[in-house]
């Protein structure tokens, strides 16, 4: 080492001044700059209006994606402040858009609580912005100020007057593509958080709005039963035994509704959130209700007689089966922990949330001692097939089929052990297991292939899930247990891919195996272990040359680079006798060949466009929003016919290669 590269001194300590930091390391702040990032934009600039709503200031918030794909966030609230501010010596607005952790939400007095994950605000908006515009209507006036990628354009001047009653916030902004991978924004995943706003606050009304197509797309939510309809909202799917019980109150200055009810499925989806944030790690608040339900409902049991004719002990997990929940708390200073930094902290949270449990429940259920009965029924049937599914369990151990040292035979393991250096692909078919087991590296990729479709468990009890044999033999591959018996710990593989043909079948298992997941290793998914595999659709040959393409658009690229207008490659299609073709109906001297099975691909081919990972494309599985995850699972792969009908109608649109 050289001395010069030894000499280290507050020289060479760089500050970034300003959002200078954001647009350095925009990950650290708004999670990644991929489509969730960007996507998170727009949740910033929502929850300052969110923040209003809670205040009692504002009823209305309107999101629009604009023609030029800028989005428009407005609100009837207060209007950010635009006098000057004491120590910047600015307008508060600047500071507000410029400034890092600048903002009403960390003065008491303005907001008692207020939502946004990371904290960060508005101004990390403005930041990661090509350009941002703000209109405020306070003091009888209309304000505006421009920004670009951050910087003020010129100070907030006033534009117009207007009636002293008139008050709100219109933030415009349009993502900086330098910095985004995509601007590209998707109103299905808009208003899929905006639909979830709207029930966990039902004073608010939130329109959506996409005007980037001729005819306008436009969603309007409001719903004054607010948890009640958002519970029955996620199982209207399903069949509830009851209506929607609703637990509301505050205790320790923590503001808490809780509705839920119980239906005629298998599996438990409780949906927790504070100060509007989902908290899918859980924390102190879903402890509480835990707690609560449990206890209540084994007094109610007890005193009423309602055990007496069973030997089963019933335990906790037993009074969730079946049962649909949404927990929405309120607090003051919320302290997350976690991976994710959606996992609750506050002790204090808990004992509020038991202690309101505890009360309401129990006159809930005097009250209504038919629906309590009906609950202890659906408990006692959730802890006979618990049972039942304990003892196929111990079974399947006994003959070391879910015993993860005794692995599936037909498994191709990897030689390295390290989880973190291994991945498995689990594969469709015995042909393409074949190719992918020949083309594989056998250091770090195992292989499973699979032999048919596994059980849609979407509508099946846990123990005839265990009787399926390639279900089973995930299981053992995978090692972490589903279920109650589920430990990521154990995990064998940092990666596990899912690798189907691009068929109707394929798409199919495809969905089967995500289902499973879901409903049973959830916490695979969210720890981000999950992807799909993207072999080619196309294979263009010329000569000696040889090409893949992943989509249309990169055919189409591929052609063009060979001096053939994809328009032509249509009309040639459509008329087999042009004398551009050969014998086999290829354009002379190139072969396009569509893959439908990997089993068409020798074990080289899979190995270079679908296993290597210095050119292979995986789509990492994460689920942004849960309640609608849940009911998509459920139109997809539940019982009911009319649903899913109405799905495949409604999207019908979006099909590209149909294979049938």
């Amino acid at each position: 080492m050289s001395a010069g590269s030894q000499e280290y001194s507050a020289k060479n300590i760089n500050v970034l001044k300003g959002l200078e930091a954001v647009q350095k390391r925009p990950a650290m702040y708004i999670g990644d700059i991929g489509s969730r990032g960007l996507h998170h934009l727009i949740n910033e600039v929502v929850d300052n209006s969110i923040d209003e709503a809670l205040a009692g200031y504002c009823d209305t918030i309107e999101v629009i994606i604009n023609k030029d794909s800028s989005v428009t966030v407005s609100d009837n609230g207060r209007g950010i402040p635009v006098d000057l501010h004491p120590e910047e010596n600015r307008s508060a607005l600047e500071v507000v858009m410029t400034v890092l952790h600048a903002g009403g939400k960390f003065d008491k007095d303005s907001y008692k609580v207020s939502g946004g994950l990371h904290g960060v605000g508005v101004s990390v908006v403005n930041a990661l912005s090509e350009w941002l515009k703000v209109e405020v209507k306070r003091d009888g006036k209309l304000w505006f100020m421009e920004f670009r990628r951050g910087a003020p354009v010129a100070p907030v001047k006033s534009i117009s007057n207007l009636a002293k009653k008139e008050t709100g916030t219109k933030v415009t902004f349009f993502p900086d593509g330098e910095i985004f991978k995509t601007t590209l924004f998707k109103f299905d995943t808009i208003i899929a958080r905006m639909r979830e706003l709207a029930y966990l606050n039902k004073t608010i009304t939130i329109i959506c709005i996409d005007r980037r197509e001729e005819v306008e797309e436009k969603e309007v939510f409001h719903f004054k039963g607010g948890l009640v309809e958002f519970v029955q909202y996620i199982d209207a799917k399903r069949t509830p035994l009851h209506k929607p019980v609703l637990i509301e109150g505050e205790k320790d200055n923590t503001p808490i509704e809780i509705a839920f009810h119980y239906n005629d499925a298998f599996d438990e989806n409780i949906f927790s959130y504070v100060n509007n944030i989902n908290t899918h790690e859980g924390g102190t608040h879903l402890y509480g209700f835990k707690s609560a339900l449990t206890r209540t409902l084994n007094n109610y049991a007890t005193r009423n007689g309602l055990l007496k004719n069973t030997k089963i002990q019933l335990s906790g997990d037993d009074f969730r089966e079946g049962l649909t929940c949404v927990i929405s708390v309120k607090v003051m200073e919320p302290q997350f922990e976690g991976q994710t930094k959606t996992k609750l902290g506050n002790s204090e949270t808990k004992s509020a949330v038991e202690t309101l449990v505890n009360e309401k429940l129990a006159e809930f259920l005097e009250e209504n001692p038919a629906v309590g009965k009906k609950i202890i029924e659906k408990c006692l049937r959730s802890a006979e097939a618990r049972d039942a599914a304990r003892r196929a369990r111990d079974l399947a151990r006994r003959k070391n089929a879910l015993d993860s040292f005794d692995l599936p035979g037909k498994l191709a393991d990897c030689s390295i052990t390290d989880p973190e250096h291994c991945e498995i692909y689990i594969v469709e078919g015995d042909s393409a297991g074949g190719s992918a087991k020949q083309g594989r590296d056998r250091r770090f990729q195992a292989i499973l292939p699979l032999k048919g479709k596994i059980l849609n468990v979407e509508k099946s009890k846990l123990h005839k899930i265990l009787e399926n044999n390639e279900i089973k033999a995930i299981i053992a591959a995978v090692g972490t247990g589903i279920d109650l018996d589920f430990d990521i710990s154990k995990l064998r593989y940092g990666k596990i891919i899912l690798m189907t043909d691009a068929d109707v079948d394929g798409s199919h298992i495809r969905t089967l195996l995500l289902t499973f997941l879901f409903r049973y290793m959830r916490e695979l998914i969210k720890h981000g272990k999950i992807y799909i595999a993207q072999p080619p659709l196309y294979r263009i040959k010329k000569g000696k040359e040889e090409f893949f393409a992943f989509d249309e658009r990169e055919r189409d690229d591929i052609l063009k680079r060979m001096k053939i207008n994809p328009k032509k490659l249509e009309a040639l299609n459509d008329t087999p006798e042009s004398q551009e073709l050969d014998d086999l109906g290829n354009i002379k001297g190139v072969t396009i060949s569509r893959y439908k099975g990997l089993g068409e691909m020798n074990p080289e081919q899979l190995w270079s466009t679908t296993m290597n990972p210095e050119t292979r494309t995986l789509l990492q599985v994460n689920v942004e929003n849960e309640p609608d995850a849940h009911i998509l699972f459920e139109t997809l792969m539940g019982d009911s016919v009319e649903p899913r009908r109405l799905f495949i109608e409604k999207n019908a649109k979006y099909v590209r290669n149909l294979d049938v």
